[in-house]
């Protein structure tokens, strides 16, 4: 792993480790981040293990946290947590597939300043952690709006005589995925899945959801995780035995 050290000029350069288990995406944060005059790239880590080592050994104070949270080895959550500890003024961006309420609320908890959706991560990164670093907090609209939904809930909760099922209504009840009931599957994991039982290719999938083939592959990888199978056969049979899907016959 390759350091670099920041410039001597008068313009301060911010220091990004990136933790992501896919090549591809280790490969596209890198570019972004040597492309901007304003940060310098640290290095990368694959898996939780690799990124708590760097964290341990370096004798470089990293600026920023890039992370994923589905490592393959564990959750991107223990790397943010040793970061933070170990460099309080560390900032973790989290960038994920996962965008349910239990992973957005537990990055926050453990120090995050920013939660992006990779469906909706932007073409520049670099940009974003210039503007974190400046004091914004980048959230993914669909991410912002299940937080704020959350609030509510707690809000209604700790409200006496709130009526029961107050915190179902609002933003919450117009969410476009089925979590917040089924409390598994993103509503775009539901989609994948749904389609994979229809029969459809992993690129056609991505023509039909506008997205990449390789996010399309993170949310199968993530699906398999979650309902810990290991094909789209029984990915599929076991989503029917939970209720997830209707019998795909």
């Amino acid at each position: 792993m390759n350091i670099e050290s920041p410039d001597d000029g008068t313009l301060r350069r911010w220091g990004v480790l990136v933790v992501e288990d896919d090549s591809r995406a280790r490969a596209f944060f890198e570019a972004s981040v040597q492309r901007s005059p304003r940060l310098f790239w640290l290095g990368s880590a694959g898996t939780v293990l690799e990124a708590r080592a760097w964290l341990s050994r370096t004798a470089t104070i990293p600026d920023v946290l890039l992370v994923d949270l589905g490592m393959p080895d564990g959750t991107g959550l223990d790397v943010i947590r040793d970061a933070v500890s170990r460099f309080p003024g560390c900032e973790p961006l989290v960038v994920s597939v996962f965008g349910d309420e239990e992973n957005v609320l537990a990055s926050i908890e453990a120090g995050a300043v920013g939660y992006i959706h990779k469906d909706a991560a932007p073409e520049d990164i670099a940009q974003t952690i210039v503007e974190m670093k400046a004091g914004a907090s980048p959230i993914s609209p669909m991410i912002a709006r299940r937080v704020l939904a959350k609030y509510r809930s707690l809000q209604s909760a700790a409200t006496p005589g709130a009526p029961a099922g107050a915190a179902a209504t609002g933003a919450a009840s117009d969410a476009p995925s089925e979590e917040s009931d089924r409390g598994l599957l993103s509503g775009r994991e539901h989609e994948v899945l749904t389609l994979i039982a229809r029969g459809f290719s992993y690129a056609e999938i991505a023509r039909l959801k506008g997205l990449s083939v390789h996010t399309v592959q993170t949310h199968i990888k993530n699906l398999y995780g979650k309902l810990a199978v290991h094909s789209k056969s029984e990915a599929v049979f076991e989503a029917t035995r939970l209720g997830l899907l209707s019998h795909p016959g």
